[in-house]
Order: C-alpha cells, then sequence, then structure tokens
C-alpha cells in the first residue's frame, strides 16, 4: 500500500495541497497554540515578501509571516542552548528566522513586525520553535509602510 504524500487543507487562503515533505513539526506549538505542533509554509503568491504558517492540525490557523531581515538589517536574536539543542542548530545557516506581521484591516500603512518572538526553522530537521525575546535592544514591534506616499503598494 503506498504512503500518503500530500494532503489537503481548507486555509483561509483556499483549498491548498500540501506535500508531507513540506510539514514542519513544533514540539512546543507557538505562543497561545500549544497544541498545533505541525504546520507548513505556504507562500501567498510569487514573489511576496510573506507567507501564511499554516497549521495542519487546525485549518482556520495561518499566520503571516515574513523574513525580518528584508525590512531591518540589524535584528538580533538570542537562542539558548536548549533551542539550539532542539531545533538541532549546529551553525547559524541551519536556521530561518521569520516573524509575524499584523496589517489591520484597510490600514496597510499600519502594518507591524512582531520582533518579540521569532519563529525559527531548521529546515533540514523540520522542525520549528518560537522564541520569546526578553530585555533586547530592538523595540517589540516595529512599523514597515507597505504603501507609498500616493497609497500604492510598494
Amino acid at each position: 500500500m503506498e504512503r500518503q504524500k500530500e494532503i489537503i487543507v481548507d486555509t483561509r487562503i483556499g483549498r491548498q495541497s500540501i506535500s508531507l515533505d513540506k510539514v514542519i513539526r513544533f514540539p512546543r506549538g507557538l505562543i497561545g497554540f500549544e497544541r498545533r505542533q505541525s504546520f507548513a509554509l505556504l507562500q501567498i503568491r510569487e514573489n511576496s515578501a510573506f507567507l501564511v504558517l499554516q497549521s495542519l492540525d487546525e485549518p482556520r490557523l495561518g499566520l503571516l509571516v515574513t523574513d525580518p531581515y528584508m525590512f531591518l538589517k540589524s535584528y538580533e536574536i538570542r537562542i539558548g542552548d536548549a533551542e539550539q539543542a532542539l531545533l538541532q542548530v549546529k551553525k547559524p545557516e541551519d536556521v530561518t528566522v521569520l516573524v509575524t506581521v499584523s496589517i489591520p484591516p484597510g490600514q496597510p500603512e499600519k502594518t507591524t513586525l512582531n520582533l518579540s518572538g521569532p519563529i525559527l526553522f531548521n529546515h533540514a530537521a523540520k522542525i520549528g520553535m518560537q522564541i520569546p525575546q526578553v530585555g533586547g535592544t530592538h523595540p517589540s514591534h516595529v512599523c514597515i509602510n507597505l504603501c507609498g506616499k500616493d497609497g500604492n503598494r510598494k
């Protein structure tokens, strides 16, 4: 009997076919969603700076995320020894860093990145973890402007 190679999930961005080799396991879940441990990254559209971190345990749960370094060159995070071990990190290149994004309805100029709870992935090991940052030198949130002066998206 052949094993299933993908799953179909009805998400907030439509029905998605997700390859099982793209599933990322979060042993601790995410803050506020500790029981949700299986996720996948979905592209919203080609060349978009934003992705959806989609729960496979709860199809209605999808978090908008982005690479913070696209907007902030000096963003630094701290990862403890226990987190490095759980993520199976051997070198910094093993990890991808994403942050959640909030876009108020109808107000893209007020889009913020949540810098206090970065989400790290070891894609080779297919393990992810949200690592709260406490007492850092950066603000907890930063506003990014997605629109130019004329109101059109950049």
